[in-house]
């Protein structure tokens, strides 16, 4: 294998990609920093509001040559940032930061990585994507401006796939399709682990609105909610032309909650993030209007229903990990 630029943005891609979707609004951004040829720092961007992957990455990167420092007891980007702008010593200047995104170059609820890195002055800075948010771009332009040498367009078709759903509800609603399944295709009763189940109560704590099909809600009688995770219990859309349902079903008993029984689809574009959690039913009716499709595939061979045989469609595969006996899969349509 060879150790050059693709293969470390590969992995700053691939550590993004275990936070894909749980970013939002933000993107989901990697960072990978190595020094004197040697890795200091795998990180990611986690959670709206906390620090940059790259503010992860340099804080990682510093603990790892000096475990005792300060910098471990600060957790805020302001706080990060503050102590690197004061004590950084130089320790940069000799590194190869690779990421992602372009850093961004405005101050949100985060400071500037742009204007630190500025600061900083690490040997190079590649990237692999120029971000697509005018408000946040120009990352690139101050970082040449002093006099770092910035590459740009390693990986790039693999950190578009990263972005894409990033630019999907930065210019309209998202929605994506997620489903979980056997190893044979069974869709029947409780498959997912426990990690993955939790992965899917953190989606749902980030959406706004969470569509399912009339016959699962019949049947399964579910609850909806992110009780995995302690989280928000997104408002939900029931879709089918029958609108009779017993409304001492767990769903319609969540607090706090908007449940809308409709097969109208252009209600989905009232909401700007929207998950389908369904099968093969609702995914051959809903088909066109899913940006990306979230698969999660269990190693387990059992009974039940399965595939329908008159649905054909063909997908890209984005992307594709585990989450632990599960693997997930980020797919979109040919």
């Amino acid at each position: 294998m060879k150790i050059d630029d693709n293969f470390y943005m590969k992995l700053a891609i691939d550590e993004a990609w275990k936070y894909q979707l749980l970013t939002y609004p933000n993107p989901a951004v990697g960072c990978v920093i190595v020094k004197d040829g040697k890795l200091l720092a795998i990180e990611a961007h986690k959670e709206a509001g906390m620090p940059h992957a790259e503010i992860n990455a340099l804080k990682a990167a510093y603990l790892k040559v000096n475990p005792n420092s300060v910098v471990k007891t600060k957790s805020s980007s302001s706080d990060i940032h503050e102590f690197f702008l004061k004590n950084h010593n130089d320790f940069f200047n000799d590194c190869d930061i690779y990421v992602t995104l372009e850093p961004c170059n405005h101050i949100g609820k985060t400071p500037s990585c742009a204007n630190l890195l500025k600061e900083l002055k690490p040997k190079r800075v590649i990237i692999s994507v120029k971000d697509p948010n005018k408000t946040a771009a120009g990352g690139l332009e101050t970082l040449k401006n002093a006099n770092i040498d910035v590459s740009i367009g390693i990986l790039e078709e693999e950190g578009l796939n990263l972005l894409l759903p990033f630019i999907s509800w930065q210019n309209k609603s998202c929605i994506f399709f997620k489903m979980a399944q056997t190893l044979n295709g069974s869709i029947d009763g409780k498959i997912s682990g426990n990690r993955a189940l939790a992965y899917v109560h953190t989606l749902r704590d980030k959406i706004d609105l969470l569509v399912i099909g009339g016959n699962t809600v019949r049947i399964d009688k579910p609850t909806l909610d992110a009780r995995y995770i302690a989280g928000r219990s997104p408002n939900v859309m029931i879709y089918s032309k029958n609108k009779i349902f017993d409304n001492n079903i767990p769903l319609f008993k969540i607090p706090n909650r908007d449940v809308i029984i409709s097969d109208d689809l252009f209600k989905l574009l009232d909401y700007k993030f929207v998950m389908i959690e369904g099968v093969y039913t609702l995914l051959d009716k809903l088909k066109e209007r899913i940006d990306f499709f979230v698969l999660i595939v269990n190693s387990k061979i059992k009974n039940g229903q399965n595939a329908l045989n008159d649905i054909d469609i063909d997908f890209e595969i984005l992307h594709e990990n585990f989450i632990g006996d599960d693997k997930i899969m980020f797919l979109k349509r040919k």
